[in-house]
């Protein structure tokens, strides 16, 4: 329907603009309203992205406080029993079969009245390290006729008794040592005169326990 032409009557022109008034408010209470609904929506589904945030976490295996206190055996400082030393290991003895027992003669000819020197030489020919007492006492130096049937000194007779002497020896290593002889003769047990071996061709050997050297020969001119 057309408005009519002319002003309107003050009473209609009120009551209408009263009704856009209030048209107007409610649309922007509404309005308000919608918008404080989507603010408060928005909220809690952050809320719960939070939480699920959190719930993630959790599931993906994240360390606690609990387990991250549990230290690394990897970085663990060692205790005082393994990092000390470790004590030596023992070696077993260096029976008859695995050593070598070899004389030399420090010149072919001494003139008499000089006081021949014999050296020793212990080799381990096993394959493993192994220790004995090498002691002077347990080594036998002996001076015998060239055919070796007459024995005239023996390293034993008057000093039985010498001082331990340990050696620990690898495969192939050996011992050296070295002994002089006055040129007397001797017996067991020093007992009788000690008279200087004559002039003439004589061989030493040289032994420990029950391995013995090769003779080797010199002579006294």
């Amino acid at each position: 329907m057309l408005e009519p032409n002319g002003p309107l009557p003050p009473e209609i022109y009120w009551r209408r603009r009263a009704v856009a008034i209030g048209a107007m408010v409610l649309g922007l209470a509404l309005v308000l309203w919608v918008g404080f609904a989507l603010l408060k929506g928005g909220g809690d589904n952050k809320s719960d992205t939070k939480a699920a945030a959190g719930s993630s976490a959790g599931a993906t295996g994240k360390p606690s406080s609990s387990a991250s206190s549990t230290p690394d055996p990897s970085s663990a400082k060692p205790s005082a029993t393994s990092s000390g030393a470790a004590a030596p290991a023992a070696h077993s003895v260096c029976t008859d079969q695995s050593l070598a027992v070899k004389v030399t003669v420090g010149q072919a000819t001494y003139k008499t009245g000089e006081q021949p020197q014999f050296g020793i030489i212990i080799t381990n020919i096993s394959s493993g390290v192994c220790e004995r007492d090498m002691g002077s006492g347990l080594q036998l130096v002996q001076v015998q006729s060239l055919d070796g049937q007459r024995k005239l000194w023996s390293s034993t007779d008057c000093y039985p008794d010498g001082t331990p002497d340990m050696r620990t020896l690898a495969p192939g290593q050996q011992a050296a040592f070295t002994v002089t002889w006055s040129g007397a003769s001797s017996q067991p047990g020093c007992a009788g005169e000690r008279l200087p071996v004559p002039a003439g061709p004589y061989t030493v050997v040289a032994q420990l326990g029950s391995v013995r050297s090769q003779p080797e020969p010199f002579n006294i001119a």
